[in-house]
C-alpha cells in the first residue's frame, strides 16, 4: 500500500474539518494484520485522513510494531523492531494507525523500552508523543465532528483492551458513527470486556481466550445487529471468527470502512463473492 495525495484529490464521504491546522504530514501505520488480511482499512484510513485535511505517506521501510515479541518477552527482538519503526517515522507530524494496539504500543512502550539508549530513547519518546489511533485522530486533533457516509442498519461496536485503556479511546468512534446517515447504534452489553484476543495469549491459552470470545459473540448478538464494528482488526476477526463457528451470520467490520463508505468488499472473515 503506497499513498502520498493532496487531500483535495481524494473521493468518497466529506469529513468536516473544525479547526484549522494546515495540512500536517501523517505517517500511517498500516499494521500487519491490515496489510496482510485486510488492505481495505488501510485505504479507508488514507481516504479519512485526506478527507480531513491530511497528506499522507506510507513508509515502506515501515514493519511489525513488535508487539507480539514483546509480549512474549522478546525485549532485544522486540527492540530491535521498535528501532525500526521509530527511524521509519521520524520524519511526519503525526503517526496514525487503524488499531489501538499497535498505537498503544508506540506510545505506552517504546519509550520504555528504549529508555537508557541514548540515541534512541529520545527518538522514541518523540514517536510516542506523535502517535495516535486512527478515529480518535480525527476527532481529537483533526477536530471532525460528522461524515457524510451512509449506512442503513443497526450497529454495535465493540471496545478493544487496547484502544480503551491504553489510548483513552471509547467517545469518538460513537460520536462520529452516530452522524451517519441512517444508522443505529445499539450498545451491546459488557462492550469494554476484552474479547480474549491478546495477541499470543489467544495462543498461548487457547481454551480460555476460547470461552472469552464466546461470551462476547453471545453479549454482541444478543442486541440483534445488521452489523458489529470496532477499531482493532485482530480482535475483530477473532469476534467474526466465533460467530461463524457458532453459526451466527453477523458481519463485521472495521469502523473505519463504514465511515468511509468503503463496504463493497466482503466483511472481515467472510467468503469472497466467488466463494473464496
Amino acid at each position: 500500500m503506497s499513498a502520498t495525495k493532496d487531500a483535495s484529490a481524494s473521493s468518497g464521504p466529506d469529513l468536516k474539518d473544525d479547526a484549522d491546522f494546515g495540512s500536517p504530514r501523517v505517517g500511517l501505520f498500516v499494521t500487519c494484520l491490515v496489510d496482510l488480511f485486510r488492505p481495505t482499512i488501510g485505504f479507508a484510513a488514507v481516504k479519512l485522513l485526506e478527507n480531513a485535511g491530511c497528506t499522507v505517506e506510507v513508509p515502506i521501510s515501515q514493519t511489525c510494531c513488535g508487539q507480539p515479541a514483546f509480549n512474549s518477552g522478546a525485549r532485544s527482538e522486540a527492540q530491535a523492531v521498535a528501532r525500526r519503526v521509530v527511524a521509519a517515522f521520524d520524519t511526519f507530524d503525526y503517526v496514525v494507525a487503524p488499531s489501538g494496539s499497535c498505537a498503544g504500543m508506540l506510545r505506552r512502550h517504546y519509550p520504555d523500552l528504549l529508555t537508557g539508549d541514548d540515541h534512541w530513547g529520545p527518538r522514541a519518546k518523540d514517536l510516542a508523543r506523535r502517535s495516535h489511533e486512527l478515529l480518535s485522530f480525527l476527532v481529537d486533533i483533526c477536530g471532525v465532528t460528522s461524515t457524510a457516509a451512509t449506512y442503513q442498519g443497526t450497529v454495535a461496536y465493540q471496545d478493544s483492551c487496547s484502544s480503551l485503556r491504553d489510548m483513552g479511546v471509547r467517545d469518538q468512534p460513537r460520536d462520529l458513527l452516530q452522524t451517519i446517515e441512517g444508522l443505529t447504534l445499539q450498545e451491546a452489553p459488557e462492550a469494554e470486556a476484552c474479547c480474549g484476543f491478546g495477541g499470543t495469549f489467544s495462543v498461548k491459552y487457547g481454551p480460555i481466550s476460547a470461552d472469552i470470545v464466546g461470551r462476547k459473540a453471545d453479549a454482541l448478538s444478543s442486541v440483534n445487529p445488521d452489523l458489529i464494528l470496532g477499531g482493532d482488526l485482530g480482535c475483530l476477526m477473532n469476534i467474526s471468527g466465533k460467530l461463524r463457528r457458532e453459526g451466527m451470520d453477523i458481519p463485521v467490520r472495521h469502523a473505519a470502512e463504514v465511515l468511509a463508505d468503503m463496504v463493497q468488499d466482503a466483511p472481515i472473515c467472510a467468503p469472497d463473492q466467488d466463494g473464496t
